[in-house]
């Protein structure tokens, strides 16, 4: 009967890698039609004129030009407006 004893447990072993999210292009800066502007989870940034989400709620240029940010209202479910930056591509 070969075995170890009393060896315990281990928790807190497992890491998963960072998601790399973020703003990838700031404002100012030439993009090319397809080109990743945003990674996000959920809709913290929204797309504008010019841009597209995918289903992961990336923001991506639809055609080339220059990326701007704008503060926009925005409806909430509640009703209410709140603030919310708008990624153009101009």
């Amino acid at each position: 009967m070969a075995h170890v004893k009393a060896g315990g447990t281990s928790k807190n072993n497992h890491d998963s890698p960072g998601q790399r999210l973020g703003v990838k292009v700031f404002g100012g800066q030439k993009v090319k039609t397809g080109d990743v502007i945003i990674r996000q989870v959920g809709m913290n940034k929204r797309a504008g004129q010019g841009t597209f989400l995918s289903r992961n709620f990336t923001i991506h240029a639809a055609h080339d030009g220059t990326v701007k940010f704008v503060s926009r209202r925005v409806k909430s479910f509640s009703g209410r407006s709140v603030p919310r930056t708008e990624v153009v591509v101009e």
